[in-house]
């Protein structure tokens, strides 16, 4: 698996930026895109969007250039899957990130004790999934459930939805999202 930072790097240099440009750009810290680019720091989501932002492309459009400098295999070990969230707080681990033309997202998701995705959020997609251990609150809409190791979900994310963990322990959830958001 190529490193995300030295990819972003290249990007940055190709269009002749500069870090504090691309911080200036971004709204995101010199430091953290230095430290990114080095692959000493993993970025959010969030983080990762607004480097690529100023870099002019997208998530979307980054990966897929990413995806075809991979090899390609129907298998993955569990340390090839790709963590794409905040490892500490919410962790979304994703599979099959270099499968060429992926339409499922498919994630392993680990939230810290009283961790949650924060206010509530919707794309264009479905979602799906299952708690694996633990117990996690999800509300979707004006509907609110704790789920807990066996429990599941369906839903059309279009509907503004918030997971929070309400478990003494980290919470573990497998969930796929389709069409695909990263």
């Amino acid at each position: 698996m190529p490193k995300i930072g030295t990819r972003l790097r290249e990007l940055r240099r190709r269009r002749n930026l500069g870090v504090r440009e691309v911080a200036l750009r971004s709204g995101i810290s010199h430091s953290s895109i230095s430290l990114i680019e080095r692959d000493r720091m993993s970025p959010s989501v969030d983080t990762l969007s607004a480097i690529l932002d100023a870099l002019g492309t997208t998530l979307t459009g980054f990966f897929s250039d990413l995806n075809s400098t991979v090899r390609h295999s129907p298998f993955y070990e569990a340390d090839e899957w790709v963590e794409i969230g905040k490892a500490q707080t919410v962790s979304y681990r994703m599979l099959g990130m270099n499968h060429p033309n992926r339409q499922i997202l498919m994630l392993h998701e680990t939230y810290a004790v009283g961790a949650d995705t924060g206010e509530p959020f919707s794309h264009s997609a479905q979602e799906a999934g299952t708690v694996l251990r633990g117990a996690v609150e999800v509300t979707v809409g004006d509907e609110c459930r704790v789920l807990k190791a066996g429990d599941g979900y369906y839903f059309d994310s279009r509907m503004p939805h918030r997971f929070r963990n309400v478990a003494n322990e980290p919470s573990t959830v497998l969930s796929a999202v389709t069409p695909p958001t990263y």
